[in-house]
């Protein structure tokens, strides 16, 4: 009977999380199983897996399939490495203190950068809440500036009225005076008349 380590599916729509089983090839997805090995939970950041390391390392090493997911997640586990590392014993290319030597440095590092992870998307959900509520107290303001603007009472405009024309400057009137042409006075008819009869008497 061929064995394969594969994820069954449960939870709703929507929010979905699976089982790691061992079962026969054959059987269907969700359909019956040899050994449930543990849990994986894809809707957290990052994903939660928990499964029973030794059992599954037993089952790696016995040959046992694995679909393309399930082996993505032994492989973050350490799993494959793990089996990677008792297969250079048997071959005497590592000692049993060599293996647990790698593999303990080996979940050291990967201990570090989840954390690393871990901490950054902590930080970044940080930042988006904050830059979300400032721009909400941005809306908030403009919208109570707007409220305030519409509900004040309209101001009349005053219109000045045009000051007087300034008094002019005695200067300014000589001139005008100097420039304004002075009437001639009318001749008298009886003067005119006595002066001609005159100038006739002297001839």
């Amino acid at each position: 009977m061929a064995t394969k380590i594969r994820l069954q599916r449960h939870g709703k729509k929507g929010y979905a999380f699976y089982h790691v089983v061992v079962a026969d090839s054959r059987a269907p997805r969700d359909g019956r199983f040899i050994e449930k090995l543990g849990t994986y939970n894809p809707n957290t950041n990052p994903a939660t897996i928990d499964i029973d390391f030794d059992r599954t390392l037993t089952w790696v090493g016995t040959g046992a399939e694995m679909s393309d997911t399930a082996r993505a997640i032994l492989s973050y586990k350490g799993v494959l490495f793990k089996n990677h590392l008792i297969k250079g014993v048997a071959k005497g290319a590592l000692s049993e203190a060599d293996v647990e030597t790698k593999f303990e440095a080996w979940m050291n590092d990967k201990g570090a950068k989840i954390t690393k992870k871990t901490e950054g998307h902590s930080d970044s959900i940080k930042k988006a809440e904050s830059d979300r509520l400032a721009a909400e107290r941005k809306t908030n303001t403009d919208r109570a500036a707007a409220i305030a603007a519409k509900n004040a009472p309209e101001v009349e405009e005053v219109v000045e009225e045009e000051a007087p024309a300034a008094e002019e400057t005695p200067a300014a009137e000589a001139t005008e005076e100097a420039t304004t042409p002075v009437p001639t006075p009318e001749k008298d008819p009886v003067v005119e008349a006595a002066k001609e009869a005159k100038k006739e008497d002297e001839k």
